[in-house]
């Protein structure tokens, strides 16, 4: 069973099989939420591009993740994307990286998303060895050349997230989830789910500032037994903040990191 938020803060809040708690900690990253004006069609093309299965728990909201995959369980960030009528006007602080095993993977992985609807995008990045692109909403995205840190992560190798203080950001979530902090710079910082398996989550220091609502954001979930209002007094705690507008409606809470990007804590599973 899922709830999806009536305005901005849309999240999709899923109630399935959970895992032991590890670490002692009370959270952990459970999905992403991608906003769209057809979330229907953008679903099609993620589940296409990833080769992971497609549901929806209602008009507006379309769920993917690996075909067989029991949720939450760290071995995959999951995706939801939720109808939103606004379009997209700026460059997204939280996207995708896609793993490669090879130069001739990477160079066919760019093609077949081609075929599905996505185009090579321009975000200032110069000559590098990964490519950037968009999916069929705009939202950008990236192909990686082959690392062998991302070899066991399954087809997302990282979510990244734009930030002004990568160390900042990772001891606010390296605090905030059960996730391991594996290194922290000035120009980025990188954690993974303590059982070592699954995407990375990834902190990359840009120049450009926050601009309105993040039309994809993190969700994170507390462990069966916890309190939902105890573990956003907690969060609260650590840095996060809240947005300032009426969650009276929604079964979770929506709260903004340090620096302001929002993400939903969902109710306990």
């Amino acid at each position: 069973m899922r709830g999806t938020a009536p305005d901005n803060a849309g999240s999709a809040d899923k109630i399935r099989k959970t895992r032991p708690r590890i670490c002692g900690m009370a959270t952990r990253l459970v999905q992403i939420n991608m906003k769209a004006k057809d979330d229907s069609a953008l679903g099609r093309f993620w589940a296409e591009a990833l080769g992971w299965g497609v549901d929806s728990e209602g008009p507006g909201v379309t769920n993917l993740e690996p075909v067989g995959f029991s949720y939450p369980d760290p071995v995959a960030v999951c995706i939801d994307i939720v109808a939103r009528p606004e379009p997209k006007t700026v460059k997204n602080r939280v996207h995708l990286d896609l793993a490669t095993t090879s130069t001739a993977h990477q160079a066919e992985l760019v093609a077949r998303l081609k075929d599905l609807g996505a185009t090579l995008a321009d975000v200032g990045q110069g000559d590098v060895p990964w490519t950037v692109m968009a999916d069929p909403e705009g939202n950008e995205f990236c192909v990686l050349e082959p690392r062998p840190v991302y070899r066991d992560t399954g087809p997302v190798a990282a979510v990244v997230v734009d930030c002004a203080d990568p160390r900042a950001m990772a001891r606010f979530w390296g605090r905030a989830m059960d996730w391991t902090v594996h290194e922290a710079t000035d120009g980025q910082a990188t954690m993974r789910s303590a059982q070592g398996v699954g995407p990375y989550l990834e902190f990359v220091r840009t120049p450009d500032p926050k601009s309105g609502w993040n039309r994809v954001h993190l969700d994170v979930r507390p462990y069966p037994g916890d309190a939902l209002e105890a573990e956003a007094a907690r969060l609260r705690a650590l840095g996060a903040t809240d947005p300032g507008f009426d969650q009276s409606a929604i079964s979770w809470t929506v709260l903004a990191d340090p620096e302001g990007n929002e993400f939903c804590l969902l109710t306990p599973a």
